[in-house]
């Protein structure tokens, strides 16, 4: 992802990371590591673009970013979320769909913060949450949309390595070579096994239409509106 500053997730963002996918599986790629600019994983939705939309403009917007979700938990080979530096809110939705995430050393934080600017944590996001760090601990954090340091989400196993900098990419490579060297179709098969809770979710789910709901909710719109008008201040 290289999208400047942030790496926000906007519609174009979205769909160039879908096509992505389908260019890289139908081209027979093994495995895949997904990260983003020096200092930024992804800074979660582009709330300055998206605020003014439509109806059926964020409608399409979800119905992608679900797309996308459904198509990292899915992927039919590995997916290494590289963080190269902070991942809140949707950053951090799509690392928890990855089957490992490798954090960068310092000052970066990771988290479902929806909460903080009034929106409501799909339930399809939390359950991802639930998978990887368990329900209590993910019911805590999403509830009080809590960003965490990298040290600390290494220590409840919402990232499973932490790193310096220049050491990233190397990592999320040999963590690749791997699970590749293992026998394909078991390690796969058991891999999609793990999640498949996860991708039944996404296959029977309503996040959509509620996701779209609550982005219109007096709520929603207010606190997103405070969330702009701090952003346009930095």
């Amino acid at each position: 992802m290289d999208r400047p500053p942030a790496n926000a997730l906007n519609h174009v963002l979205v769909d160039k990371l879908l096509a992505a996918l389908d260019t890289l599986h139908s081209g027979g790629a093994r495995a895949l590591i997904l990260t983003g600019r020096p200092g930024m994983f992804s800074g979660g939705l582009d709330v300055p673009a998206l605020i003014d939309c439509k109806r059926p403009d964020i409608e399409r917007f979800w119905q992608q970013f679900f797309l996308l979700t459904c198509r990292l938990a899915a992927s039919p080979v590995p997916v290494i979320a590289a963080l190269s530096g902070h991942a809140p809110a949707g950053g951090a939705v799509l690392a928890l769909q990855c089957d490992y995430r490798i954090g960068v050393e310092g000052t970066f934080k990771i988290g479902l913060n929806e909460v903080q600017v009034g929106l409501p944590v799909p339930g399809t996001i939390l359950l991802a949450l639930e998978q990887v760090i368990g329900p209590r601990l993910a019911r805590r954090i999403a509830t009080r949309g809590a960003l965490l340091p990298m040290n600390e989400a290494l220590a409840i196993g919402l990232i499973d390595e932490l790193v310096d900098a220049d050491s990233l990419m190397p990592t999320a490579l040999a963590r690749a070579q791997e699970l590749m060297a293992l026998p394909p179709v078991a390690m796969n098969t058991t891999r999609l096994a793990g999640k498949a809770r996860l991708i039944e979710a996404y296959g029977n789910c309503s996040d959509v239409a509620t996701a779209t709901d609550w982005w219109f909710s007096t709520e929603t719109q207010a606190e997103m509106r405070k969330l702009v008008e701090r952003l346009a201040k930095k």
